[in-house]
């Protein structure tokens, strides 16, 4: 167990309250408290943060302390008292970028890959809301591979009685997998490859099943003859699509979040087994295949696998979790103590981990995405987002165009602002560049790069972790005084895109046609028409080597400058 944290200290901001530390060596996270009781959100699902700074939000006077976890949680420090300052107009923030000092390459963890349920949906020739859902879900696929960059794609259920894989006393029926995965590789992306659920003529106990397309969350009656499903879908694979494909491109990760009971009906034990009989399955087929796990809930049973894997001798070549709400963790430290030096996939991301939430549908989930991919960069290898798509049906279809869904994009195809924001990250350029904040920053957060050919893009954006928030808080308004300095002499066209309620958000261009349930004909076409990414004004001629501009950023609200040669 660590030591408490030293040198908790307090700022008062319009708004706000921003709390520092002194790092602990060993943590993977701190746990902020006000008056004794978690400041991160109720709804968060890992109320602990992964740096040594949190903004409080939307509170008044309190008395913060900090403690370390390393995963166990540490004792708390000494109490520090403090109050948020009154909202004043002009609360200023000052960003400076200087496009001589590149730190390193960009490193864009949401590219590695992205969430899909269950990609049997994709097979799918019924309609929701009107629209074709396994066409859609291709298109949409597609889109993050082309505007995100996106190289993979994770999801549930390969061998889910949908697909038909197995039948007692049949052969293996690998049919259906070809047909979801040919379209997957058909769309320039790779599949993570989640093996599970569990096959019913296989299970234990076949009435134990989880969403509206029931699917079995029992542990085998045999797992000898679960190993060998695995083995020959591995092998199967191989053979389809070329086992040096598989082993530079492909991963293999064992099942489902199995610390939570809806997800797994056995054990921990059970689910180390299972581990350990289908990591032995993949590499049977080839060592160089890549398999890990546990795909847990909420930070869970991480240190425990790797404790495990150190024993049985099993093999992990990546760690993966997930969390929702907060920036992820840092686990780098726990797999050091373990001597392992394996990428950390977190495969489940997102603004919430609650179906049919609204924080997700509006410009609160651009500030969020951005400020969890900025946190992640460099330490994490996959920040995978949690889903594409909203056509997806765990608790049931979609029933309403927003209505709330994980995904990045709408029933229909349209942009969400979380869309808007991961494309314009991937509009960054190759070099990221210092970016320096300050003044009254409460959320403002900024990322900057280089391309090869010139252009500087800088991404600015106000957020707060707050989600009784999302809608909006003027207090938390800044005026933000941008200054990019080391250009090139010489003319550049400055362009300024913006996220926030009034732009690039196609909910309220729905909203101002009188919202409802489903758009209807025309009303589909002038959606398509409002889903765009909007100036916050007109390009303008600016000269090098300096250039500053003062704009106003709402919270939440996100903006993008780029200055082209």
């Amino acid at each position: 167990m660590t030591g408490a944290p030293t040198g908790l200290r307090a700022v008062a901001g319009a708004g706000h309250v921003t709390l520092t530390w002194d790092p602990v060596p060993g943590a993977i996270g701190y746990l902020v408290h006000r008056d004794g009781a978690p400041a991160v959100p109720p709804e968060v699902d890992v109320p602990a943060v992964p740096s040594c700074r949190f903004v409080d939000t939307g509170h008044g006077p309190a008395a913060y302390t900090v403690a370390a976890v390393s995963p166990a949680r540490g004792p708390f420090s000494a109490p520090v008292e403090a109050a948020p300052l009154p909202a004043r107009a002009g609360a200023a923030v000052s960003v400076r970028v200087d496009a001589r000092r590149v730190t390193r390459e960009l490193p864009r963890p949401w590219a590695a890959m992205v969430g899909s349920e269950h990609l049997s949906h994709l097979l799918s020739t019924d309609e929701t809301g009107g629209r074709p859902i396994g066409a859609e879900l291709a298109a949409a696929l597609r889109m993050v591979r082309e505007q995100l960059g996106v190289r993979a794609v994770r999801a549930h259920a390969i061998l889910g009685d949908d697909l038909g894989v197995y039948r007692q006393g049949e052969p293996y029926d690998f049919s259906r997998v070809d047909a979801v995965y040919d379209r997957v590789v058909a769309l320039g992306l790779r599949p993570v490859v989640e093996l599970g659920f569990m096959p019913r003529d296989l299970a234990a106990d076949p009435s134990r099943t989880v969403f509206g397309y029931e699917a079995v969350i029992s542990p085998p009656k045999d797992f000898e003859a679960w190993g060998e499903l695995v083995r020959a879908l591995v092998g199967h694979l191989a053979g389809r699509y070329g086992l040096r494909e598989l082993v530079d491109h492909w991963a293999f990760e064992v099942w489902n979040e199995p610390n939570l009971d809806v997800f797994w009906s056995g054990t921990r034990e059970e689910y180390f087994l299972l581990y350990d009989v289908t990591a032995a399955a993949v590499r049977d087929v080839h060592p160089g295949l890549r398999v890990g796990g546990p795909a847990s809930a909420a930070n869970g049973w991480v240190a425990e696998l790797l404790a495990h894997v150190a024993e049985s001798g099993a093999a992990l070549d990546f760690v993966s979790t997930h969390t929702y709400g907060n920036a992820p963790l840092d686990w780098r430290p726990v797999l050091s103590a373990y001597g392992r030096d394996v990428p950390i996939w977190w495969t489940e991301w997102g603004p919430t981990p609650t179906h049919f939430h609204g924080i997700g549908d509006g410009p609160f989930g651009a500030a969020f995405v951005l400020h969890g991919m900025r946190s992640a960069a460099g330490r994490i290898a996959a920040l995978s987002h949690w889903v594409a798509s909203d056509h997806f049906e765990e608790l049931g279809r979609p029933p309403r165009l927003f209505h709330g869904g994980f995904g990045l994009l709408t029933v229909g195809n349209l942009r969400k602002p979380r869309f808007h924001a991961l494309a314009l990250a991937n509009r960054l350029g190759e070099a990221e560049l210092a970016a320096d904040v300050g003044g009254d920053v409460a959320g403002v957060e900024a990322w900057a790069a280089r391309h090869a050919d010139g252009r500087v893009g800088v991404l600015v954006w106000n957020g707060t972790l707050n989600s009784a928030q999302s809608a909006g808080a003027p207090e938390l308004a800044r005026t933000v005084t941008l200054a990019v300095e080391g250009l090139a002499r010489g003319a550049y066209t400055l362009t300024h895109h913006r996220l926030d309620a009034a732009h690039s958000n196609v909910e309220a261009a729905w909203e101002a046609m009188g919202g409802g349930d489903w758009p209807a004909g025309e009303q589909w076409e002038a959606l398509a028409a409002a889903d765009g990414l909007d100036a916050l004004a007109p390009p303008a001629t600016v000269t090098g080597p300096a250039v500053s501009l003062v704009f106003d950023l709402p919270m939440p609200g996100v903006s993008f400058l780029e200055l082209a040669p």
